[in-house]
């Protein structure tokens, strides 16, 4: 409807509205005697004058912009608007009459007065409880409620209440809380913005199937991650879809919506609290410096240089072989940090020609190496890429960061490395050593930083279960008591950060993960989260261990021992010689490994898998071999 339409209604209404008040008015005042002789006499001038009347009150009614105020948002000032004009309506009709010389008694008047202000506000006030209504669907309240999606809200605190306000607001989410679940006792039975706390999380189960409930909501930002994840243990045993309020330090605003509502990732049920650090109180060596990540398109690459955007650093280059990645995170870089000086080379780490131009060009103060090559099974049937991108790729970058006397270099490598059974592991091992090496005789702070599987990065286990299950399964295991350390991206990214600033040379560090996962139970946690129960909705399949696959994963070599730092839960391992093969290759010239890596790849796999095992001891071609508890020793 046009704006004019609605003024013209308004106008009628109004047209309306001040007649029957003088009606009204009349009946009153002379107590519904129609027949009295005064009362005719007296409506017969208010009849003669019903024109003027009406028209001076509509000029007044306008002078005091009634007919241009936003009425679905009326409130005490507009009320307060009707009121004056009321009052200067009746003025100009008191003063019309005396002009005229005629009369209406000012009982009448009076009376007429107040249901003008009745009957005028109370039409703009109508209006807009009858759009609200409009807006929340009370008009077809069978309906909407057959559609809505009834919600059980895990948290009556703070955050609970903004929820249920935010999901009244926003009736387009069709959402309903129907009941609220809190472990306080004292506050079972009351009621939080008119929604009753039903119980704590032992009654969920049957809060459920008592309201029917359809989606559980956790809102209690506060919450640690065991708290967390025994609550999600809880609800994971109904079969309601789970969304949950991210953490406070995740609401950087304050505000609760239900925009900020996610659904409840796997990284919600690590059973540990996330580690973290202070980024920005260990990350000035970044401030005002320029800084290279090789790899800086796979997922920690990437990573790495969505934290260091942050802290201001003179120059950022991203180098990666492979464009598409890269390209993505350029866009990304530059609408999140448009004043940061980011570039990108596409080149490969087994180039050191093309190195030495990009070093030459940009002298980094700061090198994190990220780039490898990761996947085990594929690197078992290609050893001879292994070798080249792993260990040479490496060995260029360590290289050309001591000649350019780069001030920090950080290698990323792999828990795979501690005692290797596949060549992945083997060749991340000669990295290490090979960075320790170097140690010794350079300006240059190098450290590496070991660390387990990451959730959700490229090509590991959880897209993998993903895609398995919307196919509609089976999701594979490897084997049934197969387990792995895990950790989330952001924190594997903030242990590279932490050990830059750490490093004093030849260290590397290593995250204590807490307990490690076993592999068939996270996959029952995805189908779970997915909706779907366990070996009756999806089915899961052992396949039996890869080549080159452990059924435990270690952290540390018992050699290197074991060291706490100033964090709670990073360590540091004591630097150790490198292997007698690799200290004779690298004693006889500083390109003989090189050399010795080109002739090698021109036999055949087995011959590439010995030469490894000559460099790295304790390499046991697809040997499978059990955990040893890092964390454990005093």
């Amino acid at each position: 409807m046009s704006k004019i339409s609605k003024i013209i209604i308004i106008f009628l209404g109004d047209i309306i509205c001040i007649n029957i008040a003088y009606i009204v008015a009349f009946l009153l005042r002379f107590e519904f005697n129609i027949g009295n002789s005064m009362f005719c006499d007296y409506f017969t001038i208010y009849m003669n004058s019903i024109i003027w009347i009406t028209l001076l009150k509509l000029v007044v009614f306008y002078a005091f912009g009634l007919y241009n105020s936003l009425w679905r948002y009326a409130g005490t000032e507009e009320l307060v608007k009707v009121f004056l004009a009321s009052v200067c309506a009746l003025s100009a009709v008191m003063a019309y009459l005396y002009f005229t010389q005629q009369t209406i008694p000012r009982g009448i008047q009076l009376i007429a007065f107040l249901l003008d202000i009745i009957f005028i506000g109370g039409t703009r006030l109508g209006y807009r409880s009858l759009r609200n209504l409009h807006r929340l669907g009370k008009f077809d309240i069978l309906h909407r409620k057959k559609l809505q999606t009834k919600v059980l809200l895990i948290g009556a605190g703070d955050a609970g209440a903004s929820m249920i306000k935010e999901i009244r607001r926003n009736p387009k989410t069709g959402k309903d809380v129907v009941a609220v679940i809190d472990d306080n006792p004292e506050k079972i039975g009351k009621r939080i913005v008119g929604k009753k706390i039903v119980g704590n999380r032992w009654a969920i189960k049957k809060a459920v199937k008592r309201y029917r409930i359809d989606e559980i909501i956790i809102a209690i930002p506060s919450a640690g991650k065991n708290q967390t994840q025994e609550i999600i243990a809880e609800c994971q045993k109904t079969k309601c879809r789970l969304k949950i309020l991210p953490a406070y330090i995740d609401l950087i605003d304050g505000r609760v919506s239900v925009k900020k509502l996610r659904d409840v990732n796997i990284e919600d049920l690590l059973g540990r609290e996330p580690v973290s650090v202070n980024i920005k109180a260990i990350s000035n060596y970044i401030e005002g410096k320029i800084v290279l990540v090789t790899g800086g398109g796979g997922s920690i690459g990437s990573e790495l240089c969505r934290q260091i955007a942050k802290f201001s650093p003179r120059k950022l280059i991203a180098l990666d072989i492979y464009e598409n990645s890269i390209f993505e995170l350029v866009h990304e870089i530059k609408t999140n940090h448009p004043d940061l000086k980011f570039e990108t080379v596409i080149a490969s780490v087994r180039d050191k020609e093309r190195l030495g131009e990009i070093f030459g060009k940009y002298h980094p103060h700061v090198v994190f190496h990220a780039a490898a090559h990761k996947h085990v099974p594929l690197m078992e049937k290609n050893p001879k890429e292994a070798v080249l991108n792993n260990i040479i790729g490496t060995k260029n970058i360590i290289d050309l960061s001591h000649d350019y006397v780069v001030e920090k270099f950080v290698l990323i490598s792999t828990d795979k490395a501690v005692n290797p059974t596949n060549v992945m592991g083997a060749t991340k091992r000669v990295a290490e050593m090979l960075m320790q090496e170097k140690s010794y005789k350079s300006l240059t702070s190098f450290s590496a930083v070991r660390f387990g599987n990451v959730l959700d990065s490229n090509g590991s286990v959880l897209p993998l279960f993903r895609r398995q299950i919307e196919r509609g399964g089976p999701v594979t295991v490897t084997h049934e008591n197969i387990t792995r350390y895990f950790m989330t991206i952001p924190e594997a990214v903030q242990l590279v950060v932490q050990a830059g600033a750490m490093a004093e040379g030849g260290e590397i560090f290593i995250l204590d993960m807490g307990n490690a996962v076993k592999i068939i139970d996270l996959a029952e946690k995805v189908i779970r989260l997915s909706g779907y129960e366990p070996h009756v909705d999806i089915e899961i399949s052992v396949i039996g261990l890869r080549p080159g696959e452990k059924l435990y994963e270690e952290l540390l070599l018992s050699e290197e021992g074991i060291k706490k730092t100033t964090h709670d839960h990073i360590f540091v391992g004591h630097p150790v010689p490198a292997s007698d093969g690799l200290s004779r290759l690298l004693e006889t010239g500083d390109d003989a490994l090189e050399k010795s890596a080109e002739i090698i790849c021109k036999g055949t796999d087995l011959d590439v898998k010995n030469w490894i095992s000559d460099l790295v001891p304790n390499y046991k071609i697809d040997q499978i071999l059990h955990r040893v508890d890092l964390f454990d020793a005093p």
